[in-house]
């Protein structure tokens, strides 16, 4: 597509010229960069709205020329073309084509999902409906032609819609601050002369590696086909060699049962690897970012033109709306950067999936194919068995879950301990124990949450030592007299909530210790009052914070008993579970993290060295703690900074600990440096738990950003992780996991309330909100 020429640089768009509309907000000469569907219909939404605007598209390409085949678009984005221009509503209404399923082909095993509903057509006709609106509109379309480097000079506003390798992003580099992720995988975009009958995946293990194929609908006589491998398999089956002509021809032959023994087609196809654009501005005086110009998502997901078409739709609408030209810029932006930014990360979710794609090879036939389909978190299970629920329940079935049931409410064995469930309450300083001495506080808050029906039931980090408490408000089990408190805790839930099981973790803070509790400044060093603070290094967590002394082998004997000591002491107390915290910076975490750990004796440097003191506490743990109680460990699978613990790092970490006897990986990440940058949202620390799971055969635990019953269930089901650990949500509602089972009309041994609540399992009645349907039609 076509862009502006000139070099990257520091220019800067005039943001006044001599051809200023009456109205500032809505621009009269208008330059869009850029013949795609989003930069076109952009033009005709404009021109609509204001016949009297001039608007002018540059493509550098011929009409006819277009990227890929076929286009598949939402109905909610159809929604929003319909009511803004019925005329291409229409036109697109003719020519798509419809269909439900989704088919998925793994070891020669075809399993099909209905109800999904797509609506898909060529490329190419999506452009000649778009041109031929544009022309009936007086949009000057200009083909074949570099767009004018002064076009911001001339012209009210610059809708730059010019593509994923956009010139004018370049040439404003400064001021859009564009960062481009390159992925893993190689694919190439091709078609085949027949209508698959429905969106298909289908996996080739071959020789060289995994490879897949994506195809659907776009035409009566016509398919989109995308192969894609991984970079290392696309290498080893010597794609690199092959010109245009010969690959085509190689993926027919890998891919000749699916395709039907018939050839694929080109389009000057060639083998790429997906880039994911993000920028941190989208317009810059009045030049705008459109589309894959300003944002890109996988093409798993289907998302580039249907997002390209809604900027369009939202950035029209802004400028109708606002006074002022930056207002509405400012408006286009951060309506849609939030949607954008959703859609990103589900797009990255499904491209890491099938990224990993080989890790899931050998799950069960049914539980491949949910995983496959729920893999991006936008279908889940609960919209899955909405959709299709005779494949969910086969799914359930495969999976072992009783007639009725959930996956959540599963049971589950580690060692000696059945849970009841899946859930799992997260591990969560209250900071409000006096003396390390846990009080009532404690008692209400983890016996509230044991009668609210999760399997196990964590506490907060439980300190080693005075030494170790992060703040002065830390529980601890250092003392006979903090055993004793902490046993009149695991007496309550054992007696009041014996369908729940109650679980330790035991830590050192490390070089995040004596500070203020969290609500009066997190990690904030103490006003007065301070403790010296060990670590694995003499590095402030904080550059203003207090410099920890760096252990001596005397100083880690010493640590190392204490440990040992505080577990003895939470065997005595009752407690069914214990959980080593060596995440989020602390002590033992310290010592993993290259980022933390620089000493140059036996405890440091290579990953191997660096798990030694981690390894040996743990054995020192086990040593003491009832053979039959299950221990497991809380791990940081990522810094989230440069240098720091990597996923592939996670995997041998939580591999070393399986081998001395861990039960369990408690899979979190971070709070291990201050200067990390986390990339949050949904269920966003799985993905390291989903690996770690297939990777090592190790059960997972994991935590982090899950919220929903239903999130729950697709995790358990698709075979992500083993348990979810959840921590807001049972401080919103202590009854988190009963309520869980009422709302899903569930009743059974994974969620059986206590008696005295019996009276409330059902979900309260409401008022009526349903009006008289109308039953007669009577004429005029």
């Amino acid at each position: 597509m076509a862009a502006p020429s000139g070099a990257r640089g520091t220019a800067r768009p005039a943001t006044t010229n001599p051809h200023s509309p009456t109205k500032p907000g809505r621009p009269l000469r208008v330059a869009i960069i850029g013949g795609g569907p989003g930069g076109l219909y952009a033009a005709t939404l404009l021109k609509r709205l204001d016949p009297t605007r001039d608007i002018t598209v540059w493509e550098r390409n011929a009409p006819d020329d277009t990227f890929g085949f076929g286009v598949v678009l939402s109905d909610e984005t159809l929604g929003g073309i319909e009511h803004a221009d019925p005329r291409v509503y229409e036109a697109l209404q003719r020519d798509f084509v419809r269909w439900d399923d989704i088919d998925i082909v793994h070891r020669d095993t075809l399993h099909t999902s209905g109800g999904h509903g797509f609506a898909a057509l060529g490329r190419k006709r999506l452009l000649e409906i778009l041109h031929t609106r544009c022309r009936e509109l007086g949009v000057d379309l200009r083909f074949r032609t570099e767009a004018p480097k002064d076009l911001p000079r001339t012209h009210d506003l610059v809708i730059a819609a010019d593509g994923v390798h956009s010139t004018t992003r370049e040439t404003y580099a400064d001021a859009f601050r564009p960062h481009l992720t390159p992925h893993r995988c190689r694919y190439i975009w091709l078609a085949a002369d027949f209508p698959f009958d429905a969106f298909r995946f289908e996996i080739a293990e071959t020789e060289h590696g995994v490879m897949q194929l994506h195809a659907y609908p776009f035409a009566s006589d016509a398919s989109t086909v995308i192969i894609e491998m991984r970079e290392e398999v696309w290498h080893a089956a010597g794609f690199d060699e092959l010109d245009e002509a010969e690959s085509i021809e190689r993926c027919a032959k890998i891919f000749a049962q699916a395709l039907r023994g018939r050839p694929l087609k080109s389009n000057n196809s060639t083998w790429t690897t997906f880039r994911t654009v993000v920028n941190e501005r989208w317009s810059h005086g009045n030049v705008v970012l459109l589309g894959d110009a300003a944002h890109t998502a996988h093409f798993s997901i289907g998302s580039g033109t249907k997002l390209a078409v809604e900027d369009a739709l939202a950035l029209a609408a802004c400028l109708e709306e606002r006074d002022t030209l930056e207002e509405a810029l400012a408006a286009y932006e951060a309506e849609r950067r939030p949607v954008v930014a959703s859609t990103q990360r589900a797009a990255r979710a499904s491209l890491e999936w099938f990224e990993n794609l080989a890790l899931y090879l050998d799950q069960p036939p049914r539980q491949f194919a949910f995983n496959l389909l729920t893999r991006s978190r936008r279908v889940t299970h609960d919209n899955l068995r909405l959709r299709d629920p005779r494949f969910t329940e086969a799914v359930e079935h495969e999976f072992g879950c009783p007639p009725g049931t959930p996956p959540m409410f599963t049971p589950f064995r580690l060692r000696g301990l059945t849970l009841r469930n899946r859930v799992v309450v997260s591990p969560m300083d209250m900071y409000s124990a006096v003396d390390g001495v846990p009080g009532d506080f404690h008692l209400v808050h983890l016996g509230a949450r044991a009668l609210g029906g999760a399997g196990l039931v964590m506490t907060e980090m439980v300190c080693v030592s005075e030494e170790g408490r992060i703040t002065p408000g830390c529980a601890g089990l250092y003392t006979g007299r903090q055993a004793e408190a902490w046993r009149r805790v695991t007496d309550f839930v054992h007696a009041q909530a014996p369908g729940t099981a109650i679980g330790v973790q035991l830590g050192h803070s490390g070089r995040k210790g004596s500070t203020k509790r969290m609500w009066e400044g997190m990690d904030e060093s103490l006003p007065e009052g301070n403790w010296p603070l060990v670590a694995a290094s003499a590095l402030p967590y904080k550059p203003y914070g207090q410099t920890p002394r760096e252990l001596s082998r005397a100083g880690l004997t010493d640590i190392r008993e204490q440990f040992a000591a505080a577990a003895q002491r939470a065997a005595r107390a009752g407690f069914d579970l214990l959980e080593l915290h060596c995440a989020h910076g602390y002590l033992l975490s310290g010592f993993l993290s290259p980022l933390t750990n620089r000493r140059t004796d036996a405890y440091g440097g290579s990953l191997e060295k660096r798990l030694r003191f981690p390894l040996e506490v743990f054995d020192a743990v086990r040593n003491v703690w009832p053979g039959e109680r299950p221990m497991t460990v809380r791990i940081s699978a990522t810094d989230w900074a440069e240098g720091g613990t990597s996923a592939e790092d996670a995997v041998e970490i939580a591999r070393a600990f399986a081998a001395h006897g861990a039960d369990a990986i408690d899979v979190s990440t971070g709070q291990v440096v201050a200067d990390e940058r986390p990339e949050f949202g949904r269920s966003y620390q799985t993905p390291f738990a989903d690996r770690i799971r297939h990777t090592t055969g190790v059960p997972v635990i994991a935590v982090g950003a899950i919220s929903s019953w239903d999130d729950v269930n697709s995790l358990i089901l698709a075979g992500r992780t083993d348990l979810c650990a959840l921590a807001r949500p049972h401080l919103y509602d202590p009854h988190w996991t009963l309520h869980a089972a009422a709302e899903q009309g569930y009743t059974g041994p994974g969620a059986d309330w206590p008696a005295p609540y019996r009276a409330g399992s059902r979900r309260p009645q409401t008022g009526r909100t349903d009006a008289p349907k109308p039953r007669l039609t009577l004429g005029g």
